[in-house]
């Protein structure tokens, strides 16, 4: 028996080799290869929003436990703020303003879009408005069955000192968290849980992530997980088990960014929970 040369036997098995390349071509070989690179994608955007938000937290929680206290708002603030750059704020413009953190255009690189940023500042201080307005007259109560307070309320104000807490509470406190909680995280943690599930899209067929529709916003499972980590990274800086009630008001920073495409009102709205709360403490003189 004669063995066929090599060339006549990649010769004949030439066709073989085609028919396996045009089937990996069909569209449902195309389809899948499509499905596991998304599951890939979303499995490396998890896996990464952990590691960054647990990486973030130990290095906060560690950072309150050595610094003065004076020093500690500050540093965390910065802490947040160098997360968010190395991760989103020094990509591309896309990514940026896929993730909420445009600003306006303030974070932009070329010339200030002036009427964007002004529709911006406005739709932002709206917005967190609103929510004061609505959530405020409940919490004033709740915040009184849990502190109970004893006395009248009374506060003096000095209007510098006044403009320093509320400086701080926006820029130093409400900007850095919500910046990354909200800008990075949430938004990362919505690549890697697009939905509450799946369902078959009725036009295509394809796969559809299903997400809630609430006033407007589509709302996804990162609002959750953000809202636990954001709490759980109170906690590990406080160990007092009123830091995890931080969750709720989480839910509505998320849901603003969301429904506005940013986090300018979740800064504003997050800022006057803060101010509000300090001035019941204080006026109170319960902290």
């Amino acid at each position: 028996m004669v063995d066929e040369p090599e060339s006549e036997v990649a010769d004949a098995l030439e066709p073989a080799r085609a028919d396996v390349s045009a089937a990996a071509a069909t569209p449902e070989a195309g389809a899948m290869d499509a499905r596991r690179h998304a599951t890939d994608g979303r499995r490396r955007a998890m896996i990464e929003a952990l590691t960054v938000s647990a990486i973030v937290t130990g290095i906060v929680t560690a950072g309150s436990a050595v610094l003065p206290d004076s020093y500690v708002a500050m540093a965390v603030g910065l802490v947040f703020l160098g997360a968010t750059w190395a991760f989103v704020w020094r990509g591309d413009d896309a990514r940026v303003e896929a993730s909420g953190l445009a600003l306006g255009g303030l974070v932009l690189p070329g010339k200030l879009d002036v009427p964007r940023l002004l529709r911006a500042v406005g739709q932002a201080v709206t917005w967190a408005l609103v929510f004061a307005a609505v959530t405020f007259v409940p919490f004033y109560f709740g915040w009184q069955k849990v502190w109970h307070p004893r006395g009248t309320f009374a506060l003096g104000v000095e209007p510098m000192k006044a403009l320093n807490e509320v400086f701080g509470q926006l820029v130093i406190i409400a900007l850095p968290e919500e910046a990354f909680y909200r800008g990075y995280l949430q938004s990362r943690l919505d690549e890697a849980l697009p939905g509450f599930g799946w369902r078959k899209d009725p036009h295509t067929g394809e796969p559809t992530p299903r997400r809630l529709r609430f006033l407007g916003a589509s709302v996804g499972p990162a609002l959750l997980v953000t809202s636990a980590i954001f709490a759980l990274g109170h906690f590990a800086t406080i160990r007092d088990p009123a830091r995890l009630a931080v969750f709720f008001p989480s839910l509505a920073f998320g849901f603003l960014r969301y429904r506005t495409k940013g986090i300018g009102a979740g800064i504003a709205f997050h800022a006057m929970c803060n101010v509000f709360s300090e001035l019941l403490g204080k006026g109170f003189r319960v902290y």
